[in-house]
């Protein structure tokens, strides 16, 4: 069975869970990371030198980083389902599988620490303040790409929609300006639908 190693809160773990359930896997979770430790320990990083989460062992084979072990999980067992069989739309949903990785979770990860896990009296504004903007300025990209457009690659829901929505979940929950994108919303809402959205992403921000 799949092995998966990383506590259920964590926004890279979400994102295999999403897929996981997306795909019927069965699989077996570990918590690990952050209050559960773990991650330092020889043996966990003897799986995943980085300490980070997650990691998973399927059968032999041990792999980390979120995003591609998502992508791995749809090619491998998706048979289509997640992983676009078109060249240019697979390469389509990993382009915004990256994005979310290199332009979005930055922007919007300094935001998510200062607002969830630092005490309010030891917040920086000047940080908040650039988190944000940064943020809606991401957000802003999504609403603009998604103009007349179900999903991110088109009209069907694949692997490149899991990280960008995670990541916008959180950014909707957080206490901070949401002016009205319409694309966003709508795709946001639907996606908030999906019983394997609710299962694995919708639980309180920690």
């Amino acid at each position: 069975m799949l092995k998966i190693w990383g506590r259920a809160n964590s926004i890279n773990v979400q994102k295999v869970l999403w897929c996981c359930k997306e795909l019927n896997l069965k699989y077996d979770r570990v918590d690990a990371g952050n209050e559960y430790g773990v991650t330092g320990s020889p043996g966990y990083r003897a799986l995943n030198p980085n300490g980070l989460v997650p990691t998973i062992e399927d059968g032999d084979f041990c792999l980390w980083e979120s995003n591609v072990i998502v992508r791995y999980l749809a090619h491998k067992a998706g048979n289509g389902r997640l992983c676009p069989p078109s060249v240019q739309l697979r390469f389509d949903a990993e382009r915004w599988m990256d994005w979310q990785a290199t332009v979005f979770w930055p922007a919007l990860r300094p935001l998510f620490i200062q607002l969830i896990r630092t005490p309010q009296d030891n917040r920086d504004a000047a940080v908040t303040a650039r988190a944000e903007h940064l943020s809606l300025a991401s957000v802003r990209i999504l609403d603009t790409h998604l103009a007349g457009r179900a999903f991110l690659t088109g009209s069907e829901f694949t692997m490149g929609d899991i990280p960008a929505a995670v990541a916008v979940h959180r950014w909707y929950e957080l206490e901070t300006h949401h002016p009205d994108l319409p694309n966003v919303r709508r795709w946001y809402e639907h996606l908030r639908q999906r019983k394997p959205f609710q299962q694995t992403v919708m639980i309180p921000l920690s």
